[in-house]
């Protein structure tokens, strides 16, 4: 029998913190390339992949 020792909640609070840093992060490169709020929402909403795609591309 497996006991739960809490590191589910530690994993998830790991992923959150990484999805919002990735959002943020996403919201601030968009805003500094486009100053428009709907690209900034749009871009923060794929996070990681406007990141990722931003760094390959410059």
């Amino acid at each position: 029998m497996m006991s739960d020792n809490g590191s589910g909640r530690h994993g998830r609070a790991v992923i959150k913190t990484g999805v919002g840093f990735g959002s943020a992060l996403a919201i601030a490169i968009s805003w500094s390339v486009n100053k428009s709020i709907l690209w900034a929402i749009i871009d923060g909403v794929l996070s990681w992949i406007y990141v990722i795609y931003y760094a390959v591309t410059r």
